[in-house]
């Protein structure tokens, strides 16, 4: 049996791949999972799973190192998937710090943990190991040109403390590929949309707001252009490269989807409209006149758009779901979670709202 050990396993995106794997994997595979339960991670994100006796989840730190060579000293693990970051834009303007020691620290104990227990006397690696790591299309910087995309070639040229962040954790898990030969895979992917993601990111913000008749902020002039994916199809491409993946290899993995911010909003808002009841009470909120400009984000980044042509080559990946779909599927998510969106949205959270959007 398979033993992936999944770090940030509680967050959005760490959460959505627990439950794919076991969709797929069932009773086949055993998945450990890491996370420090920071503000985006929520184990009620876990509860369908929870029970499971072939998933474990341990609370720690990817900072600690004492901590995370103990979970490899007592587990034969198999595959890393390294989701743990700190991963957002506004955050990381505020409090740099943070990003630079969870998302590069972070990632140096994982790979110097793996390393060590997977590492022959030789110097070679035991077969079947795996250690996949996460990234962001925002390494690569702004794209000004409409006709430009994101490639696995493409420079680097991050422009927030965030996106510098990962930007380093990608270079050290590429030179541990080009110095130890060690057996990783880097993805980058764009957006990532869906069930469970955390109120501050531009969805679910929008969806929550819309729906308590609050104002809905936009950065800017609303224009600037991000390609979605939805979490499932991205999970989807974290398990092929897992499994069909070249070792030192990276895949890009984009959505297809690119949507100006001002776009997503007024979809939210007309998909509500369509799918509130007439007797519901919060319909009548629900408006284009919710829309209030703010002021932009620094070093907000003008379009992001990646191009999957590497990934689908190689191992036969598309996204499956178009955002039309998925944008109605994640909405009725949401709708049919409040009680998940009310915990998630008390306490420190408003503080960081008002103080992200001064409205």
């Amino acid at each position: 049996m398979r033993t992936y050990l999944v770090t940030g396993g509680a967050g959005f995106i760490g959460s959505n791949f627990v439950y794919y794997m076991f969709r797929k994997y069932g009773d086949d595979i055993r998945l450990i999972n890491v996370d420090a339960l920071t503000y985006a991670g929520n184990l009620e994100n876990l509860k369908g799973i929870e029970d499971r006796k072939n998933y474990t989840f341990i609370k720690a730190d990817i900072r600690n190192k004492e901590a995370i060579e103990k979970i490899f000293a007592e587990n034969d693990v198999d595959v890393v998937v390294h989701f743990a970051a700190e991963s957002h834009v506004d955050r990381s303007i505020v409090n740099p710090e943070v990003f630079v020691e969870t998302n590069v620290l972070g990632t140096a104990v994982m790979l110097n943990a793996a390393k060590a227990a997977w590492e022959n006397e030789g110097g070679s690696f035991k077969d079947g190991k795996k250690f996949l790591h996460v990234s962001t299309d925002e390494v690569y910087g702004s794209l000004s040109d409409p006709k430009d995309y994101f490639y696995e070639t493409t420079p680097y040229d991050p422009h927030s403390p965030y996106s510098a962040s990962k930007a380093s954790a990608d270079f050290l898990v590429k030179a541990y590929v080009d110095t130890y030969h060690f057996p990783a895979c880097i993805t980058n992917c764009s957006n990532n949309y869906g069930p469970y993601q955390f109120p501050e990111k531009l969805i679910p913000l929008i969806i929550n707001n819309a729906l308590s008749g609050k104002k809905l902020p936009v950065y800017g002039d609303g224009k600037n252009v991000r390609d979605w994916l939805y979490v499932d199809d991205h999970c989807k491409g974290i398990d092929m490269v897992i499994e069909k993946g070249r070792v030192g290899e990276k895949y890009n993995i984009g959505g297809h989807n690119e949507r100006e911010n001002i776009q997503i909003v007024k979809t939210i808002i007309k998909t509500l409209q369509e799918i509130l009841p007439n007797d519901d009470p919060r319909k009548a909120n629900v408006s284009e006149d919710l829309i209030t400009y703010v002021e932009d984000r620094k070093g907000h980044d003008r379009r992001y758009a990646i191009a999957p042509d590497k990934i689908s080559k190689e191992l036969g990946w598309l996204p499956d779901t178009k955002f039309e779909d998925g944008i109605r599927l994640t909405i009725k998510w949401y709708m049919d979670h409040l009680d998940w969106m009310e915990n998630i949205t008390s306490g420190d959270y408003q503080d960081y709202y008002k103080r992200m959007y001064r409205i």
